[in-house]
């Protein structure tokens, strides 16, 4: 007898899983949720935060043999990498997942981006459109409680508004839109997972800079809102558990998830259905990480197409310095963008991207203002003087970045380590990556943009980073698909090899657009909740 038994086992408590959890045990499914990582106590995590003295967005949050995750610090710990590109964006292991540490953003994609191949020649088609999943935009937002305004982004029609008005805009955001006026750059609240007002018993945002990596009052969602919601229907939640093999047997169905505990011992989890909910790179390291006699290239594999096709939203950042002060360094992380500029012929020759508007000043690129206050005392300046010099620096510091599309590409890829494993035996992701000659004209006309931005706003010190950062998005791995030679799930996220397993999470994107994922993983969750909830006949 196996030792965790529920009709539906769920592999990962992010966004993903957490969903569909409190989906299936609002309808009465008994679900068991299975984490590696630890429950976060929110006071601690800010404190851990404050103490760092590297302020990544993992800095918050437990690393080690028992949680081992990458760190954005060092593109080599946890990934072995080895492509010509470093694969730059990373996740954690907790209760909650990676919404722990997101910015928030809640952009949904527009019906362009699910029809790249047919319309511009390039990529893959999605094998559903944006008015199948409009609905269940809807639905997200509703659930993680989206605040925004309407016309962003400007080509996703909608068939209702937004739950919650938008943060406010701060002042630099309206100093960016004054400036752009009558251009092409249309400056509009960015819609965001982050309550405007109280809601769902979380307060308001509070104006706290540390979005990334924890909110300190939780009006930014996260996914233990839905996991607590789970476990008070019903659910169980089974944190500290690491999967290590998902077991086939010889009818090709899903028969057990076999885990370890920190403790060393080891277990079985059986259900009905199973769901692996594990993000981009988890979930494809364990499908091949479980191949066995009856699946011998991996678990829901025989389309060669697990681990493949990875992708992210390289970045370009830009910054600069503005003439007149625009003060930044206040309220959330980015509460503005320019979001426009994701559609258009241009797509068959380069990569689409959108524009976050910084409200970090120039955080990000150069770890001002702590840097800026150490440089002008290395010029001698102290007291007074100091004082009304950063003051002065500081406040006219801008920063852009560009989100840029990427293409699947089946070399892009997770394969597993020949001989590193983690503690408890599973290969580690061994990643070869790359940015092609589309993501570098993307890199390059978003460069361009920036510049327009900037010399419209009347700044100087212009900076571009020279090499793209990661966006924290891990997208591609097991993409979805009407074909089964060609794709691992389908359109329901049901794996074509295995009627009674579910693969949910950025991992099933056939392609990247602009936009972040969450939003649309969350709108595919609650989609394949009610076809979990019908093959179950709950």
């Amino acid at each position: 007898m196996a030792d965790i038994m529920a009709d539906v086992i769920i592999v990962g408590s992010g966004v993903a899983g957490a969903l569909i959890a409190h989906q299936l045990a609002a309808a009465g499914v008994s679900v068991a949720i299975l984490e590696a990582g630890d429950p976060v106590d929110r006071a601690e995590a800010v404190d851990t935060f404050h103490a760092a003295a590297i302020k990544t967005p993992e800095s918050a949050y437990p690393v080690g043999p028992d949680v081992d995750h990458p760190l954005a610090w060092n593109p080599d710990y946890y990934y072995r990498q080895t492509g010509p590109d470093k694969f730059k964006s990373t996740y954690v292991k907790v209760v909650g997942g990676t919404t722990w540490h997101w910015l928030g953003t809640a952009i949904r994609m527009s019906p362009e981006d699910f029809e790249l191949k047919s319309l511009h020649g390039r990529g893959e088609d999605w094998p559903l459109s944006y008015d199948d999943l409009e609905p269940y935009y809807v639905r997200a937002e509703e659930e993680l409680g989206v605040s925004g305004a309407e016309g962003s982004p400007p080509t996703a029609h909608r068939s209702a508004g937004f739950p919650m008005p938008p943060i406010p805009q701060t002042y630099l955001d309206k100093v960016f839109a004054e400036r752009l006026a009558g251009t092409e750059y249309i400056v509009t609240p960015t819609p965001q997972a982050r309550n405007s007002i109280d809601r769902d018993d979380r307060p308001g945002c509070c104006g706290s800079g540390s979005c990334i990596p924890v909110c300190p009052v939780q009006a930014k969602y996260d996914a233990t809102v839905h996991v607590d919601r789970a476990v008070s229907k019903g659910a169980e939640l089974h944190a500290a558990i690491t999967v290590t093999r998902v077991e086939i047997g010889a009818d090709g169905r899903v028969g057990g998830i076999q885990f370890s505990r920190r403790d060393g011992t080891t277990g079985t989890a059986a259900g009905r259905l199973y769901v692996l909910a594990a993000h981009a790179m988890e979930t494809p390291r364990l499908l091949l990480a479980s191949a066995g006699e009856h699946a011998p290239q991996g678990v829901a594999n025989s389309s060669d197409q697990v681990g493949r096709n990875l992708m992210d939203h390289p970045s370009q950042l830009s910054w600069a310095v503005t003439t007149d002060p625009v003060w930044p360094y206040r309220g959330p992380l980015s509460t503005s963008g320019i979001e426009n500029l994701g559609t258009g012929a241009f797509r068959a020759d380069r990569g689409a991207f959108r524009i976050e508007i910084g409200n970090d000043g120039h955080s990000w690129p150069t770890g001002a203002p702590l840097s800026t206050a150490a440089k002008l005392a290395t010029e001698g300046l102290r007291g007074s003087e100091l004082d009304a010099r950063l003051r002065h620096d500081t406040s006219r510091h801008v920063r852009l970045a560009a989100l840029v599309e990427q293409l699947p590409d089946p070399e892009n890829r997770i394969t597993l380590h020949p001989s590193e494993t983690d503690r408890y035996g599973v290969p580690l992701p061994q990643i070869h990556y790359s940015v092609d000659t589309y993501v570098q004209a993307g890199l390059e006309a978003a460069a361009a943009a920036h510049d327009d931005i900037f010399a419209a706003l009347g700044t100087s010190e212009v900076h571009h980073a020279e090499a793209f950062n990661g966006s924290g998005h891990i997208i591609g791995t097991c993409r979805m698909g009407n074909d089964p030679a060609k794709s691992v799930v389908d359109a329901e996220l049901r794996a074509h090899d295995h009627d009674n397993l579910f693969i949910a999470g950025s991992s099933v994107f056939p392609t990247s657009a602009t936009a972040n994922p969450t939003l649309t993983i969350a709108a595919l969750s609650l989609r394949a909740a009610e076809a979990i909830r019908k093959q179950l006949g709950a």
